[in-house]
């Protein structure tokens, strides 16, 4: 698991190499758009000069066969496992696409790939390690099982290879609580629809270009082809900024000119490529696609699909000369509804993963985390969010004093409050986001402990219930635990052991 433009495609090169020289295997890549192929090769080329790659899509008009390592796009090569021969290793890109169950092009290719070879290893390779409708990829009955590296957002932008983002909620926002949803996402008509009103697109243009007087490219997403075209009128008739626009219909050519004229391409012919700062699209420039110069991105496209939230969000993320950072403008209200970027909250099958750990400035709408007591960009106090105080949930007087909100004690951040994505896997994450061990009182997490450990330093991730309301409708997804950690106690000891003693309630 490895964040948009964080080198997984270099970490692909790589393994294809000593899979190749080292093991004296054979290698397939399976990618499924026509950019992402062409990347696997150039970085093969770049990183194993010697290697024999050959290429199999229909799209690059190439169908190589007896090369030691094949890049091919699975549209062309779904059905046709045995003419391509054994392989002892299979790397798919952007792995979140194999379908849970059933028989898509990825399980109907791997299941006759390993009748050639019984002994047939498969990796993936995701920046979004979730499906929309059922939540996380890796699990034991799973094509993928489990998660051999990963390596976050706020780890990389903290050591300097990505970007930094600041994010800012809209000032007019789309209401989408009386949309339907059909198959884990918003229906597209009645999201054109809402999206697409006067008012709300003529003040979302309005605040884009205010907003990015001093940006150099800002690339922004419409919820469909009417919407977006309305985005690229008014930006033109009302301010009289030029905006390309492209979706599925776009010719190839024109598709090409402006997106090199986006990305500030130099021309190679007689005449000069004017600059285009300002590119809305419906639908195509997410996955695969490279403009490290974006220092702006514009979320017109409410979606329930973290993927693609992150996806979107992800074109901001490369390193450019001159780029500080990337502004996320969202009018849809995406990092409410998921997280920060760096904390997405993924809702399992027939789950709600609680509330989004993020909260919005009312002086210069930013959207920070959940934690923050005032704006890290304005200043402004903020208002603490919590799901339900303990003086209603007990009925009692006394409340938790600020000085306990955080402690550190023997280098071990002891916390109290939300904890962002729920129980042990968030205390684990942000005890790898701060290399320290880290115990969180939640009032609605399952108690328990998990650890990380690289060669220098292992650290605990601890979470200890701290009231459980059973009649409450944010603890409803919770009915089900036989019984749930009511009040509980967590240490770590000398930094080598984690003791925790929780109380638990049985469920009524």
């Amino acid at each position: 698991m490895i964040p948009t433009a964080g080198g997984k495609t270099p970490l692909l090169s790589t393994i294809c190499r000593d899979a190749v020289q080292l093991w004296d295997g054979r290698v397939l890549i399976l990618a499924h758009v026509k950019e992402l192929l062409e990347q696997a090769v150039d970085k093969l080329r770049a990183v194993a000069p010697d290697l024999r790659i050959g290429v199999y899509s229909a799209g690059l008009n190439r169908r190589d066969t007896q090369h030691a390592v094949i890049v091919a796009g699975i549209q062309s090569v779904y059905k046709r496992a045995c003419e391509l021969d054994a392989f002892d290793l299979v790397i798919v890109d952007e792995c979140h696409l194999i379908p849970e169950e059933g028989d898509g092009m990825y399980r109907q290719f791997l299941t006759d790939a390993r009748k050639v070879n019984p002994n047939l290893r498969v990796i993936g390779l995701t920046a979004t390690p979730y499906r929309m409708k059922s939540g996380l990829i890796c699990g034991p009955d799973n094509i993928l099982n489990e998660v051999c590296y990963e390596v976050g957002i706020r780890e990389l932008i903290r050591d300097g290879y990505l970007c930094p983002l600041v994010t800012k909620a809209g000032r007019q926002k789309a209401d989408t609580s009386e949309l339907h949803i059909r198959g884990g996402e918003f229906v597209a008509g009645e999201l054109e629809d809402l999206m697409d009103q006067d008012a709300l697109v003529e003040a979302a243009c309005a605040e884009i270009v205010e907003q990015t007087r001093a940006r150099q490219a800002c690339l922004i997403f419409a919820s469909g082809v009417r919407h977006g075209q309305h985005v690229a009128s008014v930006l033109a008739e009302k301010h009289g900024i030029e905006c390309g626009f492209v979706c599925g219909d776009t010719s190839g050519g024109q598709r090409a000119e402006l997106l090199a004229r986006f990305r500030g391409v130099p021309s190679d012919g007689l005449f000069e490529r004017s600059p285009l700062k300002y590119l809305c699209n419906v639908n195509v420039l997410t996955t695969g696609f490279d403009a490290p110069n974006v220092d702006c991105v514009a979320l017109l496209r409410p979606t329930m699909s973290p993927g693609l939230y992150y996806q979107m969000v992800g074109r901001g993320f490369r390193l450019h000369p001159g780029k500080k950072d990337c502004l996320v403008l969202d009018f849809g209200g995406n990092v409410l509804r998921h997280g920060p970027v760096d904390q997405i909250r993924v809702r399992e099958r027939d789950g709600d993963g609680g509330e989004a750990p993020v909260k919005e400035c009312p002086a210069c709408h930013s959207l920070v985390a959940a934690g923050y007591a005032s704006c890290p960009d304005c200043g402004h106090e903020l208002p603490p969010v919590v799901l339900r105080d303990y003086r209603s949930l007990w009925g009692v007087k006394w409340r938790v004093h600020e000085r306990f909100a955080k402690l550190v004690i023997d280098d071990v951040i002891y916390t109290h409050g939300d904890s962002g994505r729920g129980g042990q896997d968030a205390a684990l994450a942000q005890a790898r986001d701060n290399f320290q061990s880290t115990v969180i009182g939640h009032w609605h997490a399952q108690a328990g402990v998990r650890w990380w450990a690289n060669r220098n330093r292992r650290v605990f991730g601890m979470a200890v219930g701290c009231g459980i309301d059973n009649s409450a409708l944010q603890f409803a997804y919770g009915r089900a635990m036989s019984a749930k950690p009511l009040l509980g106690c967590g240490v770590v000891l000398h930094g080598e052991r984690a003791v925790w003693e929780p109380w638990l309630l049985p469920a009524r």
